[in-house]
């Protein structure tokens, strides 16, 4: 679909979310609107704002050719400059991370962690075993999501998965943080080696420098070697004891 050009105009607020967020249209198109000066300043993310960041993840989603992320761009709008990103419709009958009660793990999922919900009851947070959600976790390994919650994984009907939330992501330190770990360990499949491989060559096909309007230089480099390193060892990332590998919460 190409990229609306109208009138932004809001519809409304979108609740809840830590930075200003809003739904809008632009010549009939449903667009979230995120403006920069709605954004609340993080001590570890300094450099640059969280919507330049929003688009930068979408930059390395076209790498892949997988479209995890809508598409995204930068433009003015009723509170100034601001992400906007095509609004998509999940399936309400559907789930792609959820809990469940503590070992009730059914066939097609992948177990993640236990423990307690709002009512203490013990619960299993597990995530459906799909070549698209994968794909998303080898995304968030590649662009280092530090907020892959259940819920900026929206479900479509016909079966793809669509990341989104992607404001503190990219960061040239390991700030890793999903709940797709069901995978961890497992050796990348011939398509995934050839996806981030891909990435790394768009790098020095004119992606750095998109790139680069968004990112630093050292953000950037960054990127290139968490590619490098992906593909030295073949496999996913497992969870460390040095970061808080899930976010919390987790939904």
């Amino acid at each position: 679909m190409a990229q609306p050009e109208g009138e932004l105009t809001i519809q409304g607020r979108i609740m809840p979310a830590s930075n200003a967020t809003f739904l809008g249209e632009i010549d009939g198109t449903s667009v979230v609107y995120k403006p920069v000066a709605g954004e609340r300043p993080l001590w570890d993310f300094p450099d640059g704002n969280l919507a330049g960041r929003e688009v930068a993840a979408y930059l390395v989603s076209e790498a892949t050719g997988w479209d995890v992320v809508p598409h995204t761009w930068l433009r003015e709008g009723p509170h100034g400059l601001g992400m906007c990103q095509l609004w998509q419709e999940p399936d309400e009958e559907q789930e792609a991370v959820t809990l469940v009660a503590e070992g009730d793990v059914p066939p097609g999922w992948r177990h993640v962690f236990d423990g307690l919900d709002g009512r203490d009851q013990a619960v299993s947070l597990i995530h459906e075993d799909s070549v698209a959600l994968r794909r998303m976790a080898v995304f968030d390994v590649v662009v280092n999501n530090a907020d892959r919650k259940g819920g900026h994984v929206l479900a479509m009907t016909d079966g793809h998965r669509y990341g989104v939330d992607h404001g503190i992501a990219l960061h040239h330190e390991h700030k890793l943080r999903t709940v797709l770990w069901g995978w961890q360990g497992e050796p990348l499949t011939e398509d995934e080696e050839r996806t981030v491989g891909r990435v790394r060559a768009s790098l020095g096909d004119g992606l750095a420098d998109r790139l680069a309007e968004h990112l630093t230089d050292l953000e950037i480099e960054a990127l290139d070697r968490r590619c490098r390193r992906l593909l030295a060892t073949g496999r996913l990332p497992r969870s460390g004891n040095d970061w808080p590998s899930i976010p919390w919460p987790p939904f």
